[in-house]
């Protein structure tokens, strides 16, 4: 499978540099040639085969012949070591929950599968790569525990200070060896920004860097395996499926469109925001207007600019009509979320973050114009992770669990910086 840039067509590379560039020289993302059909007997089949199994036959052919088959079998069962459960919330509406793995959020899938990639790539190589990611949340804690200790790279992680959670920040300051946390006084466009410059930095071109965040393939195709997961427990209802996404960045709703694109049957998508509307009002007007980025309880989707939204025009050719028949986009404040959650918590006993909540009012708005059709919300990251808002909202007291407590007493290790030339020179050193 080759790669083009989403800025020039002709600039097409292999997996492996899509891999380790993670941008295109001129800026653009990186997008597969073609968007391969998977077979119907795949579909039909598809209760019998394990998360693996599935998981194997959606990424190999976007992996091709550059990993062979049995090491790239053995990177997908290292990246789906835990469970991703289909939890029922209430009649036609259930909750995909994408946080049992090591850092307790979505995240560790891409950051698992592109770290043991470049590892892969990195094995007969004395070179050494700089992985640079910047994060709203939780990005960090999984790009660092995917990559801790992974042979020839550097992990340099860009986080907006006092604007992650406190657990969050952990992660992704505490682990040591080759992370290095960054913290910047300003928000996370900020962050994501310097990320892009730096790509672009000719003085740093010998740094070989690359990037975890979602605009690299490797981070961004293996969120495609959620939907193929929640479409294998819920094809026995035989109702058209609606799923909701709480978008930040756009990546986890991208890989479902490019999973709908390989033939997985998905009736309509929602990307739910918080006040962070740049695609609602694209909806709306037309227009598309970035704007700088809000805080919000839901931090992990504080994103006024989204990197992956461009992807998913590429899939529909720009065309905003046929765009419209298979997506929508609401945007929910604060105080909504806030409402979410308790009647979630009251109605079904459930305990759904910031996000999952998003989530979970996109599903239900949209679930009302389409009444045959049964859906799912993704729940981005366990609701430990903003213990801070879910606890006095919902007024109880959530447990540790052990993933989360291994870092709780480890000792809190940052750089701050404020430009771009701070990050600039800590790379150079």
């Amino acid at each position: 499978m080759k790669y083009y840039s989403l800025n020039n067509k002709n600039h097409q590379v292999s997996f492996e540099e899509a891999v380790t560039n993670g941008l295109a020289p001129d800026k653009g993302l990186y997008f597969p040639i073609e968007i391969p059909k998977l077979p119907q007997a795949f579909f039909d089949t598809i209760e019998s085969l394990s998360n693996i199994e599935i998981a194997f036959e959606i990424i190999r052919p976007y992996v091709g012949n550059e990993i062979p088959e049995d090491e790239l079998k053995k990177i997908v069962t290292e990246t789906l070591s835990f469970e991703f459960p289909l939890v029922k919330i209430e009649e036609n509406v259930f909750s995909l929950e994408l946080f049992h793995g090591p850092t307790m959020a979505f995240k560790d899938v891409g950051a698992r599968f592109m770290s043991r990639c470049i590892a892969y790539f990195n094995r007969n190589k004395n070179q050494k790569n700089i992985v640079l990611v910047a994060t709203s949340g939780d990005t960090g804690g999984a790009v660092a525990s995917g990559f801790l200790d992974v042979k020839g790279v550097d992990v340099v992680i860009l986080y907006p200070s006092e604007k992650v959670s406190d657990i969050q920040e952990k992660q992704l300051t505490t682990l040591g060896q080759n992370i290095t946390a960054l913290e910047v006084d300003g928000v996370f466009d900020d962050c994501q920004d310097m990320v892009k410059k730096a790509f672009l930095d000719e003085s740093l071109k010998h740094k070989n860097l690359t990037s975890a965040n979602s605009i690299n393939i490797a981070r961004w195709l293996p969120q495609m395996f959620y939907f193929f997961f929640a479409y294998k427990e819920l094809k026995k209802n035989n109702k058209p499926l609606v799923t909701s996404c709480p978008s930040g960045n756009f990546g986890n709703i991208c890989a479902g469109i490019i999973a709908k694109k390989m033939g997985l049957s998905i009736q309509h998508f929602v990307a739910t925001t918080n006040a962070n509307d740049t695609v609602p009002r694209f909806l709306e007007n037309g227009k598309y207007e970035p704007k700088p980025s809000i805080a919000t309880i839901s931090n992990a989707m504080d994103v006024g600019n989204p990197s992956n939204f461009v992807r998913i025009l590429e899939m529909y050719d720009h065309d905003l009509t046929a765009f419209e028949k298979d997506f929508s986009s609401y945007t929910y404040n604060d105080e909504e979320t806030k409402v979410a959650m308790k009647e979630i918590y009251t109605k079904s006993n459930y305990i759904a973050e910031p996000h999952g909540a998003v989530g979970y009012l996109g599903l239900i708005k949209e679930l009302k114009n389409h009444p045959e059709s049964i859906g799912f919300f993704l729940e981005t990251a366990h609701p430990i992770k903003f213990l801070d808002v879910v606890e006095p909202i919902l007024k109880i007291k959530l447990s540790i669990p052990k993933q989360i407590e291994s870092v709780l007493n480890k000792e809190k290790k940052s750089i701050k910086i404020s430009t771009y030339n701070d990050l600039k020179n800590h790379l150079l050193k």
